[in-house]
Order: C-alpha cells, then sequence, then structure tokens
C-alpha cells in the first residue's frame, strides 16, 4: 500500500458487528439458552472454525455456493513454496458453515473418548459464503443441541426437542410461537403412494418445502416441471394442506395409511409422529405451542425423520426462528456405522437482528454497572475505591468515575450507560461515615450510611 493511500476500514459486507449493548443482549440471550440447554444434560464442545473440505462436502455435497475456502496468505519469499505443495484434496480447507457436519467428524475422531447417547450443545459462529442481505449474514452465531446414538435413538429425544424450544422462547418472552413438527417418512411413504419415483422424491420434498416462500401455484408448476402429474400435484397439495388439531391430523394420517397403496413407509412416518407427539405432551408442552404441519420438510437432504420449525405468532415473515430435526447416516458417515441423531438450531445473530427491528426486543444497557460512584474531589479517591469494593463484593456491578468533572456530567454520564444509581461521597459524607445515593430514574436522592450501602442498592434493584 502507497503512502498516504486510504484504508477502508467500514465492516466486510454481511460480517456483523456489536455494538455494547447489542452484545449485552446476545450474552443475555445465550445464558438463558445455556441454562436450558444443560438442564436437559446437554454439554458444551467447541469444534475448530476450520474444517477439511472433503469433511464439510461428505454428505449431499452440502454448500459448495455457500461454502467459505481459506488459504494462508505468505510473504513473497513463501508464496512460490505454497504454489508449488498447494492445498488441494486432503489438504483444502474451509470455514464451517453449520455445525452438524463438524459434530459429525468431532464425533468420529473422539468415538472411543465418549458416552452415547452423545449430547452436546454448541453456541459457535459459521460462515456462509452467501449474498449479504437483511437479516442474512455470512457470520453469524448458531446454538446447536444434538443427541447422537450408536445403533438406536429413543423417539423421546425428538420429543424433548420441542419443550427445550419451548422453554427457551418463553425465557426470552419474545410473545407466541409455534412449533410446527413433521416426520419426513410421511412425506416420503405419501409420495410413494401415488408412485412417484424414488430418484423423484427428494426434489419433491425440496419444493414442498418452499410452499411459505412461493406459494401454491407456483409449487405445483414446480412439480409439474419435475415430472409429476398434474393430478399428482393437486394430490400433493391436498395432503399437505391437511390441517386441524393434533389429533384429527394423526386420524387424517391413519386413515390414509390404511387406504392407500404401498403405505408401509407411510404409517411408519404417522407411528413416529405418534409417538413424539405422546412424549411432548407428557414433558408439559402446551398443546397451543405445537402443531403438526404436512408442508414442514426441511431443505437438507440430510433429514429423514422428525422435522421442525418454530414460528412467531403475528411476525411469520420472520421465518423460522428455530429449526431441525433426526437424521440418520450422517454421523455415521465417516465411521461406516448407523449413528442416528436429532437436534435443533437457534440462528442466534439473525434472531436478534430481525426481533429488534421488529420491536419485539430492545438492546439492554451499555454497561452491566448499576452503580456509580462519583468522583468529588481526588483527596477521597481511597474511600471511593473501598466503597467501590465493598459493593462488589455484595455482588453489585459499580463503576468507579477516576476523572474529575462537574457532577452534573458525571449523572448524564451514567444515565448515557444505562446505570440506574449514583453514590455521592463528599468530605461530610465521608467523614459521617454516609452517602447520597441517586436515583437516575425517579430523580429520588436518599442518605445512606456507608455500611448500610449494599443492602439499600440491592432492595432498590429489585
Amino acid at each position: 500500500m502507497a503512502k498516504g493511500d486510504k484504508i477502508n476500514f467500514s465492516t466486510p459486507s454481511g460480517f456483523p458487528e456489536f455494538l455494547p449493548s447489542e452484545k449485552r443482549l446476545e450474552l443475555y440471550l445465550l445464558d438463558i439458552i445455556r441454562r436450558v440447554f444443560e438442564s436437559y444434560g446437554f454439554t458444551p464442545i467447541e469444534t475448530p472454525a476450520v474444517e477439511r473440505l472433503e469433511v464439510l462436502q461428505a454428505k449431499g455435497n452440502q454448500g459448495d455456493n455457500i461454502i467459505y475456502g481459506i488459504n494462508p496468505i505468505l510473504p513473497p519469499n513463501r508464496q512460490a513454496e505454497r504454489d508449488k505443495s498447494g492445498e488441494t484434496g486432503s489438504e483444502a480447507r474451509a470455514l464451517k458453515f453449520d455445525q452438524t457436519v463438524p459434530l459429525a467428524a468431532y464425533i468420529a475422531r473422539h468415538l472411543n473418548e465418549l458416552t452415547f447417547p452423545f449430547a452436546r450443545y454448541q453456541t459457535d459462529v459459521v460462515f456462509r459464503g452467501e449474498r449479504a442481505k437483511d437479516g442474512r449474514f455470512r457470520q453469524f452465531r448458531q446454538c446447536d443441541i444434538d443427541v447422537v446414538a450408536r445403533r438406536e435413538l429413543s423417539l423421546l429425544y425428538d420429543a424433548q426437542m420441542p419443550a427445550i424450544i419451548t422453554e427457551i422462547f418463553e425465557a426470552i418472552n419474545i410473545g407466541d410461537f409455534l412449533i410446527r413438527i413433521n416426520n419426513r417418512k410421511v412425506l416420503t411413504g405419501f409420495f410413494k403412494s401415488l408412485g412417484i419415483a424414488e430418484n423423484q422424491i427428494k426434489s419433491c420434498i425440496g419444493i414442498v418445502d418452499t410452499l411459505e416462500k412461493i406459494g401454491e401455484s407456483k409449487v405445483k408448476q414446480d412439480l409439474e416441471k419435475e415430472g409429476i402429474s398434474v393430478e399428482q400435484a393437486q394430490k400433493i397439495i391436498e395432503f399437505i394442506k391437511i390441517d386441524g388439531s393434533v389429533d384429527e391430523v394423526l386420524d387424517k394420517l391413519k386413515h390414509l395409511a390404511q387406504n392407500l397403496p404401498e403405505t408401509e413407509q407411510l404409517s411408519l412416518g404417522v407411528s413416529e409422529l405418534e409417538t413424539v407427539i405422546t412424549g411432548v405432551r407428557n414433558l408439559g408442552v402446551a398443546e397451543n405451542r405445537f402443531c403438526i404441519d404436512l408442508s414442514i420438510a426441511r431443505g437438507l437432504d440430510y433429514y429423514t425423520g422428525t422435522v421442525y420449525e418454530t414460528t412467531l405468532l403475528g411476525h411469520e415473515a420472520l421465518g423460522s426462528i428455530c429449526s431441525g430435526g433426526r437424521y440418520e447416516e450422517l454421523v455415521g458417515v465417516f465411521l461406516g456405522e448407523k449413528m442416528p441423531g436429532v437436534g435443533i438450531s437457534i440462528g442466534l445473530t439473525r434472531l436478534i437482528s430481525r426481533l429488534l427491528k421488529a420491536g419485539i426486543l430492545n438492546t439492554l444497557a451499555a454497561t452491566p454497572a448499576q452503580v456509580m460512584v462519583v468522583n468529588m474531589q481526588e483527596d477521597l479517591m481511597p474511600t471511593y475505591l473501598k466503597v467501590s469494593q465493598r459493593l462488589r463484593q455484595a455482588g453489585i456491578n459499580v463503576i468507579t468515575n477516576f476523572d474529575k468533572r462537574p457532577l452534573g456530567k458525571q449523572f448524564q454520564l451514567a444515565e448515557k450507560q444505562g446505570i440506574q444509581f449514583c453514590v455521592i461521597i463528599g468530605s461530610e459524607e465521608a467523614a459521617a461515615q454516609k452517602s447520597s445515593l441517586k436515583d437516575l430514574k425517579t430523580g429520588e436522592q436518599v442518605e445512606v450510611l456507608l455500611e448500610n450501602l449494599a443492602e439499600e442498592v440491592k432492595r432498590r434493584l429489585t
């Protein structure tokens, strides 16, 4: 770079950065999510941000158009060395685009160190090289849980997922939401009963999954482009529009399974769906929090059974705020054995962005400090430091103002950061072992003995 050239220091498109008030909100939500995850026995792990490219593409060649490949930028004297060796094949590396494929590699690498079923959570950042737009980022934080077993995994793990989703979103208090549940075996089995060829079913499921985005008419057109007859396409639309209460939908599905040809897989899917719903109810999830939605398919190829999408009622345009499902072959692809799993993911960065814009969430104060000890006179700084430490030892977050400035300016500084209380100690207060405690929200100011200060602040904070 030539001397005098200006450096473009703007944020790269699609890569978010947070102001303190936004970052504090993210950490607050992460604490809630982590607490719920751990209450169900999930344990934290961390996988590398960088994986071998062949690992990320191991199942269904996921993400050809979204993976960020990486190569080191070497100094000129080593560039020829890199060009000669190259990083291709098993040495090619890329940034992880989700948590699930890296989890499969993690389990393969640590198979003999883990206990199964293995229940883990991650709240890492992932990267996708897609076009950045409103609510879509190239770098974002995903909060994932998965349970993986060897050979068999109880469907009750599938049932736990809606209970976990419910606890998280009720704790966040974002309003009414609906967990939409389906089973891909139900869709696959129904397509088979219509005589749709095995090699067409995957693309049909992908088209059905776009119903909310493109509408019924376009879904029919896309199905017909795949070689599906007009009659078959109409029956598919009618099937995925089956609605009613959970029990009504299950009854309709059972009736179809009894009266359509070649319904073995459909019957299996309905049975699994009923088992999951029974488990969800036994876990105490309210009936208004979940439903069966036969249009839910999930776009990723590796889902094979139960699938979930969560919608914020009244804000459906936000899309799914938590999704996931069951997979049978993903983890085993690295080991050559069946390792079924089920999991869910919350795209936290996108969720925060959309909920803030919709006014459903608000940022927190710029600082976690609840109290500012103001600086009335420099010679009393030893007293200010001692008082600050006493408050901290009582569990109160404190900023000590080391800079001498007019009292009104110090109040303004505290208000700007969202600090509620200021502790004021001048020479008279210090001599009497007292302080004035000012509540910046109400304007009230009271005199408090220093020995009672922490108790008084706590009382007023609750």
